[in-house]
């Protein structure tokens, strides 16, 4: 029986192994020849230290999750990192005490078993440290069980649903320390081998048990649970622990979520814990909506159980993602889902026949959005003016549509084409400078399009660049301002202090209580078409609560469609950044610029 204890151990280590080999190798198999190479690079290069150090971050000590709530983070930490270091001080251990470099593995797991004398170098410290390391797990894992009945210790307000395979695990997990602690603790009384921990526990033990006889089951029972868990984690939720690793690699090669699936498409979705934090960020919840987020998303991707309802009930504001502790790319991994799952209609858009472009040093795309809301086109028509820069304004009488909504609803190869053409018509405007202003359209034209030689501009950008060279000046109107962070400016393209820049200039900027990253959704998302209009309205009114907190006199913004959506609310004047500093413009900017006299005399008339 002594031979065969760790048979449970070895059976279900060389499965996980088996299963884990197996996955990796179609993993990298599966990704391209290009990310291959770059794989191949980072393992050659000085980039594999960075890969190290993320995964000692985020993968052991759980960097992020720290951030978010320092006790759900040493939850973590304590776990992962706690048994990873058991582990490797554990091998030390046995290493030492048999004197050798080659110790086979379930010898340094089931040290106390095996070896029963306490009378090797620094036996004393090695036997503090294992009880230490196996007490701070053991705090974790009581921290996990109190999770489960009050989590609102930990920063959070829902948790993920379990499926059968994750309780199984879960159970199994709970097991393997306590176990361990009676196996080891057993072994103390019996042998004398252990420290502070284990002495104490063995103690107690021997008044009602006679370690002799219960060695050999507890040590049984802790190899059986050890083996149970390593056999059910590739098919739940702590698949995320080896996946984890395998994407922080992939990521530091700079290989991203492409619009089709790929091998690195599941490397994601296998990396989500389902720790829950994502649920709490999301909008939705306040309008009822709790069955597509992310989390849920991924689980189903993973599942391979995914309906439109929840693929398309998501307002791609990119919260989750900002929040995601592993990093995973929420929105973009959405939009492929979309892409994939969408049939894409096969219209020949005849009506994109190439036009003739005006020749000019700067063209203007002010995009559908844009276009609905006038006061902006107007506020930059009196800019460009006041530029006095050659500005060709490329959609104002027709063009194509920049492309991203269609993007958004899953239409790839419909945005493709309508990409093509307004290429065609940027590029042959002879044009070094492409301004716009609307947050879709701008990351669309960063991330979508190839414009070799055009500098893509939002329009805060171009509007801070003709401050900065003194072509229009501003007066201070004395406003008490609050900005809105547009979902895809802010979290999507990381522009967040260059409109408060422009604004602090202007009057008083007031900070409010969720703003930049964790700015919320306006709720007039483009990337949602599922969502009922009252249930836009409650996310709006979400959003407008918190901005009228401070009393301000306007909110501005950086996004028509944002600006649309607030205005409806009619709890606030609502501005774009371009209508304020259009107002704000000193009638005497750039009184002596070539070819704009007669502007300026319009504008001081107005």
């Amino acid at each position: 029986m002594e031979k065969f204890f760790s048979l449970p151990f070895w059976i279900g280590l060389v499965y996980l192994l088996i299963i884990l080999v197996y996955r990796c190798i179609r993993w990298i198999s599966g990704l391209s020849k290009m990310d291959k190479l770059r794989l191949l690079k980072l393992l050659q290069g000085k980039r594999l230290l960075g890969s190290l150090k993320e995964i000692l971050a985020e993968a052991l000590l759980h960097h992020k999750i720290f951030l978010k709530n320092p006790v759900l983070g040493y939850m973590h930490t304590s776990l992962a990192f706690g048994w990873f270091l058991l582990i490797t001080v554990g091998h030390l251990e046995a290493m030492i005490a048999k004197k050798s470099a080659c110790v086979a593995f379930h010898e340094a797991v089931f040290f106390r078993f095996y070896h029963t004398s306490g009378h090797f170098p620094l036996a004393g410290i090695f036997a503090f440290s294992m009880d230490f390391l196996l007490l701070v797990v053991l705090s974790g894992l009581m921290l996990a069980i109190l999770k489960r009945f009050r989590k609102r210790l930990f920063g959070l307000r829902r948790t993920t649903r379990m499926k059968s395979g994750d309780h199984i695990a879960l159970a199994s997990l709970w097991l393997i320390f306590p176990l361990r602690l009676l196996a080891e603790s057993n072994a103390a009384a019996l042998y004398g081998n252990g420290s502070f921990l284990t002495h104490a526990v063995g103690h107690f033990l021997a008044s009602f048990l006679n370690p002799e006889t219960a060695n050999m089951p507890l040590w049984t029972m802790y190899s059986t649970v050890l083996g149970f868990f390593f056999v059910a984690l590739p098919n739940s939720r702590y698949m995320h622990i080896p996946a984890e690793v395998v994407l922080i690699f992939l990521r530091q090669t700079g290989i991203k979520q492409k619009k089709q699936n790929d091998t690195y498409t599941d490397v994601q979705v296998f990396s989500c814990s389902r720790c829950g934090i994502c649920l709490d960020n999301c909008q939705l919840s306040v309008a009822g909506i709790d069955n597509s987020q992310s989390v849920y998303l991924l689980k189903r991707i993973r599942n391979r159980n995914l309906n439109d309802e929840e693929l398309f009930n998501c307002l791609m504001c990119g919260k989750c993602q900002m929040e995601c502790p592993v990093g995973i790319e929420t929105v973009n991994l959405r939009i492929t889902q979309r892409i994939e799952s969408t049939r894409q209609y096969n219209s020949s858009y005849s009506y994109l026949e190439f036009r003739e472009a005006t020749a000019s040093d700067v063209v203007y795309f002010a995009g559908c959005m844009t276009h609905l809301t006038p006061g902006i086109v107007d506020s930059m028509k009196k800019i460009f003016r006041l530029s006095g820069d050659k500005v060709w304004f490329m959609d104002e009488q027709k063009a194509p549509c920049c492309g991203r909504p269609l993007i958004l609803a899953g239409q790839y190869e419909a945005a493709r084409k309508l990409i093509e053409a307004n290429t065609q018509m940027i590029l042959h405007s002879g044009a070094h400078t492409l301004v716009v202003s609307c947050p879709i359209c701008y990351r669309v034209f960063k991330e979508d399009y190839s414009l070799p030689g055009v500098q893509v501009l939002f329009h805060a950008e171009y509007l801070t660049h003709l401050i900065e060279i003194k072509k229009i000046q501003l007066s201070n109107i004395g406003l008490r301002m609050v900005y809105h962070d547009p979902c895809e400016l802010g979290r999507g393209m990381g522009m967040y202090e260059l409109p408060r820049e422009i604004l602090d200039r202007l009057g008083k900027l007031l900070t409010v209580k969720q703003e930049k990253e964790n700015a919320n959704c306006c709720g007039g998302s483009l990337g949602n078409i599922k969502i009922r209009a009252n249930e836009r309205n409650l996310l709006r009114d979400q959003a407008l609560e918190v901005f009228m907190a401070g009393q301000p006199d306007v909110l501005v913004t950086a996004c028509p469609k944002c600006k649309k959506t607030f205005a409806y609310g009619r709890k606030l004047p609502v501005l774009d950044i371009s209508e304020i500093v259009a107002q704000a413009v000193r009638p005497g900017s750039a009184r002596n610029m070539p070819g704009i006299r007669e502007t300026i005399q319009v504008w001081e008339e107005a």
